[in-house]
């Protein structure tokens, strides 16, 4: 994907492209998150693992904008999201954030280009560029002879793979994943984790994947833990 985000260093040691201080999120009788902190530097493959229930998706939802921290700041490449409405929120995701889910999150009605092709309709550019930017993607994941077909009629790595695609077409700095191989049979989790660990190695693209799997942290740049709500390196 030599494309993708040719011209962003790896492993750079300048500004953390995501950076943690101090995050908590409380709720009525629960704080799933407690005085996190810890920052993400452009390139890194880094992995958050503890077992379920330990806030590790909250944790996610948090730094990705989709919820507000009751205490403590989080920055992506150096802006404040608190500092930010929703609509600038929804621009900054738009513009710097890909997401890659467990569930894959494919509209049921459109095919595998348009499910690609969709977070790029806000973007002003003609319905020939969607289409052709997705369907350069779907080709290089190995997919371009399924861009027709709906979600009912792909296998599930082929759903995730179509998952990426969509998460790589607006050609994010960073993505994030929330447990991406969990519905997977282990073959096919392990074409997944491939396939991403390659984009993180050859176009730097940043990645932070949320999973209770120790063999999938092995793959990363390196680990950090999740337990009762507060995050540890070891």
């Amino acid at each position: 994907m030599s494309d993708i985000n040719e011209n962003k260093s790896k492993k750079s040691t300048k500004n953390p492209v995501i950076d943690v201080r101090g995050v908590s999120k409380h709720f009525a009788t629960v704080s799933p998150v407690r005085d996190a902190c810890f920052q993400i530097q452009q390139g890194e493959f880094v992995t958050l693992l503890g077992p379920s229930g330990s806030g590790k998706s909250t944790l996610l939802g948090l730094i990705a904008g989709f919820e507000q921290p009751s205490e403590g700041t989080i920055s992506l490449e150096g802006q404040e999201l608190t500092d930010l409405s929703e609509d600038e929120l929804a621009l900054l995701r738009r513009r710097l954030v890909g997401f890659v889910f467990q569930a894959f999150h494919l509209i049921p009605t459109l095919s595998a280009l348009e499910n690609v092709a969709f977070p790029l309709y806000p973007v002003k550019m003609s319905g020939q560029e969607r289409r052709e930017r997705a369907g350069n993607l779907l080709d290089k994941i190995g997919l371009g002879n399924r861009a027709d077909h709906l979600p009912s009629r792909l296998s599930g790595g082929e759903h995730q793979r179509v998952a990426i695609a969509r998460a790589l077409v607006n050609e994010p700095d960073i993505i994030f994943c929330d447990e991406p191989t969990g519905n997977l049979d282990s073959a096919t989790g392990k074409e997944i984790l491939n396939l991403l660990t390659d984009l993180n190695r050859e176009q730097g693209v940043t990645i932070f994947m949320v999973t209770h799997d120790q063999e999938i942290a092995k793959l990363s740049d390196r680990s950090l833990f999740m337990h009762d709500g507060e995050v540890t390196t070891s």
